[in-house]
């Protein structure tokens, strides 16, 4: 499956990514709405840059306790009632005299939440497509995920220089349950991929075989530490350019969704493979010029260079499914997820901390020069692998 047409004549996905394309709209004008909000009532670029990517640092909980239900529940519920509950916590952030502690539980419930849906949405989606068709749907999933930040972060600044955050909270609110309801309507009942019920000994037992394999340790750690810590960068947009972080944020999706349209549609498999470092290298070394404390102009221009790099995150899930058997699809993108999201939760906190102490453009370049220090630690390691172990790890996957 190499083309677009091909894809969207797929049953289901159309549906599939409508809704999704919904969440992540909402993510982003929520996302931005709330960090708005706690930084002029702390001006603190720390909480600021928590409450915005918060919830990822909850991920880890759900990765160590709920994640054996993202293939033993039924999808469709599943995503279902995430979006709703999505919906109505969103809802409680916006009400007036929520105090900050209060905040941040909010946040840390809609990570656990979201933590089994990103395992769901991976799981479904490989079983909707076919196995040749996984790279160009992600990259399609990618590209919305883009494209609505894009949108999301432009329309969101625009709507904070006319409404308060809470109005933008409650819209953001709406958007989850238009999402909520494109899954209920757009998507058929599915049985779970896996027998058993959620449970946290299932979940530890699956992560301990997922994390057995060398292969798939690098590749997890290719997928968790260099991106979370670009992502801890951006969390500090607010602090940085406190009028202008809607440009910023809408810059570096646009640079997203060209890399996953140039990687995943017109780069051969051939090729692909040899491209994670080189993108990974992409992904940190534009924000080096943070250092020099750049105007919004040239911010924005190495952003956006940036961000084509998250394509590499395409690749990495490819050699990750090929390394999986079909049963633990779900399982496996989930923790991709999960530990994606914690460190990006965890790098946002590392970014903010820095910036207390420093400023926040120095603190952009410092994690970014560590996320290359990272990439290049992983290439070696990656080429210590011996060959027949490389060679032997699909067959013992299937």
């Amino acid at each position: 499956m190499r083309s677009y047409r091909d894809l969207f004549r797929t049953p289901e996905f159309t549906p599939f990514f409508l809704s999704y394309a919904a969440f992540n709209a909402a993510l982003t004008i929520g996302g931005l709405s709330l960090a708005t909000m706690v930084y002029r009532a702390t001006d603190s670029p720390l909480l600021s840059a928590l409450s915005m990517f918060g919830p990822q640092l909850a991920q880890v909980l759900g990765a160590t306790f709920l994640l054996s239900g993202a293939d033993r529940l039924r999808p469709r519920s599943t995503l279902v009632w995430s979006g709703l509950a999505f919906a109505a916590l969103t809802a409680v952030l916006a009400l007036p005299g929520l105090p900050v502690w209060g905040v941040f539980a909010v946040v840390v419930v809609q990570g656990l939440i979201a933590s089994l849906g990103g395992g769901v949405t991976g799981g479904l989606l490989n079983e909707i497509l076919p196995k040749d068709g996984f790279v160009l749907g992600r990259s399609v999933f990618n590209m919305a995920s883009g494209l609505m930040q894009v949108l999301g972060f432009a329309l969101g600044g625009g709507l904070l220089a006319l409404l308060s955050p809470r109005l933008c909270l409650l819209l953001a609110a709406g958007l989850y349950v238009t999402e909520a309801v494109g899954y209920r309507v757009g998507l058929t009942s599915r049985p779970p991929r896996a027998s058993g019920r959620l449970s946290v000994r299932a979940t530890w037992r699956n992560n301990a075989f997922l994390w057995s394999s060398r292969g798939r340790r690098l590749t997890y750690f290719g997928l968790w530490l260099p991106n979370g810590l670009v992502v801890g960068c951006d969390s500090l947009y607010v602090s940085y350019a406190p009028e202008a972080a809607g440009a910023l944020f809408a810059s570096g999706a646009l640079g997203m969704f060209l890399g996953d349209v140039l990687v995943g549609r017109f780069v051969p498999p051939a090729l692909r493979g040899r491209l994670a470092t080189p993108l990974l290298l992409l992904l940190a070394t534009p924000y080096l010029l943070f250092a020099l404390r750049p105007d919004v102009v040239w911010a924005a221009l190495a952003v956006c260079l940036s961000n084509v790099g998250f394509a590499a995150s395409l690749v990495q899930q490819e050699r990750l499914m090929s390394l999986t058997p079909d049963d633990m699809a779900g399982h496996a993108l989930g923790l991709r997820s999960a530990g994606m999201l914690t460190m990006q939760g965890v790098a946002a906190a590392l970014a903010g901390s820095l910036a207390q102490v420093t400023s926040p453009a120095a603190a952009m370049a410092m994690t970014a020069g560590a996320s290359v220090l990272v990439t290049l630690a992983l290439a070696v390691a990656g080429l210590r692998t011996p060959a027949t172990e490389a060679a032997m790890e699909p067959s013992r996957a299937r």
